[in-house]
């Protein structure tokens, strides 16, 4: 059940400020820390298909580091250079992190592509952003970028994640022809790796993600490990995740929220389990039973709706009682909110309703979920209320790519449906004259790739990002976020009004 509400404000919240002070200089750092902490800890689970079924197998964070060794230093053997691009145009996989991992190990820095983007934006991304070796997905990816190896001359190495490759060429290899070149190397030099990441500081760069605008081509935001180190060591510091927790992790890798989700195990060192796959979640969440997962608001909005539909045909008793168990179990979430407990008949009516009917709704997510955290857009907050009434509470958060996804969030011990939370801790928020969100922390982009005018306007001389969302702090310093400023019109007065207010 979610916990009682126990701080008012930021002020109470207390944290270790070392946490932050005394961050690794990048990625590559934060992960051979884990593997030294923990190397006999579980660090992924992933599926692989078969006839009869899935069938899940666990990686140990010790055996992460030998795949990706060996990886990382097939990228140096290809002639990778520190913070060279090395992009991953594929689906969320396992391999997706391996790929990942190793191009932070190299000194590389990681260009994410969505599978689903057209022929002619994947070879602006790759040559806008310099990538010399591509990690594809699969061989419809490889046929897509063949399409396009006339405009991206960069490309030394086209590596793909499917098990086999299409030898036609030499452009193209597959996951094992590039271990293989790795472990050549380091039979002659063992610490070509870990002298990369000797090398590595907060400021060089480690990821760029394109953002796709309304007009024109997509800006590539650069983020640094310094951005990224933080992000753990924030979410570290509010343990809202402890190393205990398993995540379900499906979200689009190539999307900030989904890369922020494989850094944090880095940093607190609980496992995730890995499958990309939007149509099987429901199904893999019965079996992993994670304790967390991060999510777009939709797919709590079709679990609802699944969920309401399923009761609806029931009819009868079994709807009455399912709707009687939704409003006791309201009632008590109600006072939870308040930082109060149910007691007397409330409570009796609460317990019989978690035995008959709650509790079986948690089983449908395997039955151990602590939290959802919602991010990337608005969440309707009648299904954030239920889903909190069912005992799971959704944690809202806000970021954008250019804020390394995490910025703010509810806290376990501290939510306000409707808000996005309080800032992380080391991030400043300030509400500009005109309602603008301005942001500041060690998790905001270093600029657009390319693009110095669009970096100037989004970032101001004292390292303010202006966010372009309009939004208010309440008083007990809970954001709300109310409106785009590219939707507010200006009054004859030169007043500032979102169409929101007016309605």
């Amino acid at each position: 059940m979610p916990a009682l509400q126990t701080m008012k404000t930021p002020a109470d919240e207390k944290y270790d400020p070392r946490l932050l002070s005394d961050r690794v200089p990048s990625v590559g750092h934060l992960f051979r820390d884990r593997v030294a902490k923990t190397p006999n800890d579980k660090a992924f689970m992933y599926a692989v298909v078969k006839d009869s079924g899935d069938e899940w197998v666990d990686v140990t964070w010790g055996e992460v580091k030998e795949t990706v060794y060996g990886l990382a230093a097939g990228l140096i053997s290809l002639g990778v250079e520190e913070e060279d691009r090395c992009a991953i145009a594929s689906g969320t996989r396992y391999e997706w992190a391996l790929a990942d991992l190793a191009n932070m190990c190299a000194g590389a820095a990681t260009t994410t592509i969505y599978p689903t983007t057209i022929a002619d934006d994947v070879a602006y991304i790759i040559s806008d952003s310099g990538s010399v070796v591509v990690f594809a997905e699969d061989q419809a990816q490889v046929e897509k970028l063949r399409s396009i190896k006339d405009q991206i001359p960069d490309v030394k190495k086209v590596v793909m994640l499917d098990a086999s490759a299409d030898g036609s060429d030499e452009w193209v290899i597959n996951l094992s022809d590039l271990e293989a070149l790795g472990r050549d190397l380091l039979s002659q030099d063992d610490g070509a790796v870990d002298s990369r990441i000797d090398n590595l500081t907060p400021e060089k760069l480690a990821t760029i993600i394109y953002t796709s605008g309304t007009t024109g081509r997509p800006k590539g935001v650069r983020l640094r490990h310094d951005a990224w180190t933080y992000v753990g060591a924030a979410v570290d510091a509010i343990d809202i995740i402890t190393p205990d927790d398993l995540q379900y992790l499906w979200l689009p890798l190539a999307h900030v929220f989904g890369k922020m989700f494989l850094t944090l195990p880095l940093q607190i060192g609980f496992p995730t389990a890995i499958d990309g796959r939007v149509d099987k979640i429901v199904d893999n969440v019965a079996v992993v039973r994670p304790t967390f997962m991060g999510a777009a608001p939709r797919i709590f909005e079709k679990a609802y709706a699944k969920i309401q539909m399923m009761m609806e045909s029931e009819g009868g008793i079994k709807l009455k009682l399912f709707r009687w168990a939704e409003g006791v179990s309201h009632q008590v979430a109600e006072l939870r909110g308040q930082g109060k407990e149910a007691s007397g008949l409330l409570k009796l009516q609460h317990g019989l309703a978690d035995k008959l009917v709650v509790s079986k709704i948690r089983e449908r997510f395997g039955g151990r979920v602590r939290f959802f955290i919602s991010g990337s857009a608005a969440l309707n907050q009648d299904i954030c209320r239920w889903f909190d009434a069912m005992g799971m509470l959704i944690a809202e958060g806000y970021g954008l790519t250019e804020s390394s996804a995490a910025s703010f969030v509810n806290r376990l011990g501290a939510y306000r449906h409707g808000t996005v939370g309080w800032p992380l801790p080391g991030t400043e928020v300030k509400i500009a004259d005109d309602g603008e969100i301005l942001m500041r922390s060690p998790g905001i982009m270093e600029g657009y790739h390319n693009k110095p005018d669009a970096t100037a306007e989004a970032l101001d001389d004292d390292g303010w990002f202006h966010t372009g969302d309009i939004g208010e702090i309440d008083e007990r310093g809970f954001l709300r976020i109310t409106d785009r400023k590219k939707d507010l019109f200006k009054t004859s007065n030169g007043k500032y009004v979102a169409p929101s207010i007016i309605e």
